[in-house]
């Protein structure tokens, strides 16, 4: 592929355990993820920095901390996040601050001898009416769904940037795109956060109530595709090692569930003894949203937590993290 770095990363340069790893995000459910998993594998030189610590939205900022620390990989997981509302209330935000993190942070990563980059992105850059399972491809192909192109089109310019270095500079940064994840450190808030959190809240406050049902929105035929950030961490830390292309690289789970195998995994994971209610008066949303990570695949790379161990770990983390 024109522009390609033909020879990978040699896994012995990432594999250096004391090699200096710049997470940026590593507060957020993805960063948390990824650094949890770099400790585990005896990595011992990460370099972190807290919003209060390092606004990367600061370009001056942001080249100060680059010259003083000269990470040698970078992996960039730091993003303004949020849900339609937020997305429909502040679309200058998320256009303006994404676009500031990604640009300072890539360009400041190539010119302070970064040796490679991986940008993360999300499965909201594709068209809204993207054929399924949804392959790398289908980028630019057709009009991206209203309700988030402003972070769509913000991540979208993220991955081109990326490659526009690679093309002209020959510098090995790539991009990652995640499908819907969850997990540890996920957003539980009781209006905007996710389908599968808000499930779990649900069931647990409906528990601790001890009420009789739940009623969830539509008829539960939806299918959605869902990935635990750990495997996503383990998938961030493939590609570092085995990746050097110009494409970006879908990670999914490439399995679909229903919204209601979902919602009846949850509740019996979270041991809610009523009934699971539907209203299907309510939208459903999108019929099907899956990505094709046979890509990733090819690769050499598959996750490994089933859904029902996901939530496991999940519901464990919620008891002892989320106020009650």
């Amino acid at each position: 592929m024109s522009g390609a770095i033909n020879d990978a990363t040699s896994p012995s340069a990432f594999s250096d355990k004391s090699a200096k790893i710049f997470v940026a995000g590593h507060r957020g459910l993805v960063g948390s993820a990824i650094v949890r998993k770099l400790q585990a594998l005896g990595f011992t030189n990460l370099v972190l920095r807290g919003h209060a610590e390092l606004d990367l939205t600061r370009q001056n900022d942001v080249e100060s901390f680059f010259a003083v620390e000269k990470p040698q990989f970078v992996i960039l997981a730091a993003a303004k996040v949020g849900g339609i509302h937020a997305n429909n209330t502040y679309p200058a935000d998320f256009i303006a601050v994404n676009l500031q993190i990604q640009t300072n942070v890539i360009d400041a990563s190539y010119r302070f001898g970064v040796k490679k980059l991986l940008f993360l992105g999300s499965s909201c850059i594709y068209p809204k009416f993207a054929p399924q399972p949804i392959p790398e491809s289908a980028l630019l192909t057709g009009p991206l769904e209203p309700t988030n192109e402003w972070y769509a089109i913000a991540k979208i310019a993220g991955i081109k940037m990326c490659q526009a270095y690679r093309i002209q500079y020959n510098w090995d940064a790539i991009s990652g795109m995640p499908t819907n994840l969850y997990g540890p450190h996920d957003n539980f808030h009781p209006e905007n956060s996710h389908v599968l959190p808000a499930l779990m809240r649900r069931f647990h406050e409906a528990k601790v109530k001890g009420a009789k049902e739940v009623v969830v929105w539509g008829s539960g035929s939806p299918l959605r595709e869902f990935l635990h950030v750990d495997d996503l961490a383990d998938g961030v830390v493939f590609l570092m090692e085995s990746y050097s292309g110009l494409e970006h690289v879908n990670v999914g789970s490439g399995k679909e569930v229903t919204i209601k195998e979902l919602a009846e995994l949850v509740k019996e994971v979270v041991g809610f003894e009523g009934e699971l209610v539907w209203d299907s008066s309510k939208p459903d949303g999108t019929p099907r949203k899956l990505m094709d990570s046979s890509k990733l695949a090819g690769l050499g790379w598959t996750p490994k937590i089933s859904l029902k161990d996901g939530l496991v770990d999940t519901y464990k983390w919620y008891l002892e993290n989320v106020k009650q």
